[in-house]
């Protein structure tokens, strides 16, 4: 007799030695993938050069494309979609779409970001995506990003990933003289202008003028010696202040990951190493590696531009058929993470409708607030055979939504797709402390997702 009852599994409780191989073996590669890409350009070139390797060629338009072809069409360095046509027909079958997103909620330089004040040379910043700002004070820092000179050379900047390069630094009160700051709520304890950054304190003391022997005066030296740049330069410039922490396991047994940017590097993984593994796929597949979305999905290289259906267009057009009928017959997962049920912060989940660590990959109905705002919410018969296909092929999967109804909310990049008249559904991994410069997953829900993926785009 067939279960009646819904009951969740957790990986590990039915994991035989060889099944917790796979999960630990396939997780040493996520965590070198997140290490590397920290930021979307990051991860766009490793993912590139991943495709490369396999086969893929650049794409462009007004190319005719043919049953076989393996490409790629990379964005402006930090949106990337990998597309392989299938030889069934994409009239009739569409095709397979799985679309996360790159970029991670960080602390951003402003354009004019260097001043000095007491001898303590800082940067001004402007936070990106939604964070809670206490969390990034007084934690090791590293600069990542891209300077683009006025003569139009691109210099790519790592500092502070190294085990010899400094790091840098956000400062808070000590407890001894916070009195007022801890009456604040966790909102107010510290302001977006507060996120400064400790950059130097050395003066530059070989300039000829008094005025010119300052902090920062040194720092535009260091700055023009290593990378050829002058202060005009931070007007072009692209970044990035991310956590200096590495992916490292969590627990005595290791079944968790800890670092910055699961989401959604999480999903991302899976998605890209899922289309490259599954050699035997029939259909047309694309996976996109989307910008922009802890921000609403815009400019060029969000999940709103304009990119998506222009690719769409010219799959249809290589085959002589209409893009609307090719949209109709395609699904999409929107591969993105749902929050973890946090059994120290029960209050802000409903028991029965959150996704639980290690018990797989979590399909997510509808994202939104309130009442289901700003969500795509898949239709039934939708969700209905992406359980088939999960159940199939053997893939543990659980089902949740984000905290309980009016706590909060959210959204990914599904609303975007399914405008397009496709069928979209969320599914991803459960984060814990999802936002926070360290964020943690389980090993088991990564390869789940994994096999999720594999299992939908075959």
């Amino acid at each position: 007799m067939s279960q009646l009852a819904y009951k969740r599994t957790n990986v590990y409780e039915k994991a035989d030695e060889k099944l917790l191989k796979e999960i630990f073996d396939y997780a040493e590669g996520y965590k070198r993938f997140i290490d590397e890409g920290k930021t979307e350009r990051e991860s766009c070139a490793y993912v590139k050069q991943a495709a490369i390797a396999a086969g893929y060629k650049p794409f462009k338009f007004g190319q005719k494309l043919v049953a076989g072809d393996k490409v790629y069409y990379d964005n402006r360095g930090k949106n990337l979609y990998l597309i392989k046509i299938g030889t069934k027909n994409v009239a009739e079958d569409g095709v397979r779409i799985i679309a996360s997103h790159i970029d991670s909620p960080r602390i951003d330089f402003k354009q004019v970001p260097l001043y000095e004040t007491e001898n303590i040379a800082f940067a001004k910043t402007h936070y990106y995506g939604g964070i809670r700002k206490y969390q990034w004070a007084t934690v090791p820092l590293a600069l990542h990003g891209a300077v683009a000179l006025k003569n139009g050379d691109v210099i790519n900047v790592k500092v502070g990933e190294d085990e010899n390069d400094p790091v840098f630094y956000i400062s808070d009160l000590l407890p001894h003289l916070a009195a007022k700051q801890n009456a604040k709520t966790l909102g107010e304890a510290i302001g977006g202008e507060d996120l400064n950054i400790w950059l130097g304190n050395i003066p530059y003391t070989a300039a000829s003028d008094d005025k010119d022997k300052t902090v920062k005066e040194n720092l535009l030296k260091i700055l023009n010696e290593k990378y050829g740049m002058d202060e005009a330069d931070f007007l072009s410039a692209e970044l990035c202040v991310v956590p200096a922490f590495k992916a490292k396991d969590i627990g005595f047994d290791r079944a968790l990951i800890g670092a910055y940017g699961h989401d959604d590097r999480v999903c991302s993984y899976p998605a890209y190493t899922a289309l490259l593994d599954e050699t035997e796929n029939p259909h047309t597949t694309m996976v996109i590696l989307a910008d922009k979305e802890e921000i609403g999905s815009e400019g060029t290289t969000g999940m709103q531009s304009s990119l998506f259906i222009d690719l769409m267009d010219e799959i249809a057009a290589s085959f002589g058929v209409s893009s609307a009928a090719v949209r109709a017959n395609s699904m999409c997962l929107s591969a993105d993470v749902n929050a973890a049920y946090d059994p120290n912060y029960p209050e802000v989940c409903e028991k029965l409708n959150s996704a639980y660590v290690s018990c797989g990959a979590g399909i997510t109905k509808f994202t939104g607030a309130r009442g289901k705002s700003g969500s795509n919410d898949a239709d039934a018969e939708f969700v209905a055979y992406i359980r088939r296909i999960f159940d199939e092929n053997g893939v543990i999967w659980q089902t949740g939504e984000l905290g309980k109804v009016d706590v909060g909310g959210g959204g990914t990049v599904a609303k975007y797709i399914a405008k397009y008249n496709i069928n979209t559904i969320d599914i991803g991994v459960a984060v814990v402390s999802m936002h926070a410069p360290y964020e943690v997953v389980s090993k088991a829900d990564v390869y789940e997702t994994y096999l999720a993926f594999r299992a939908f785009l075959k």
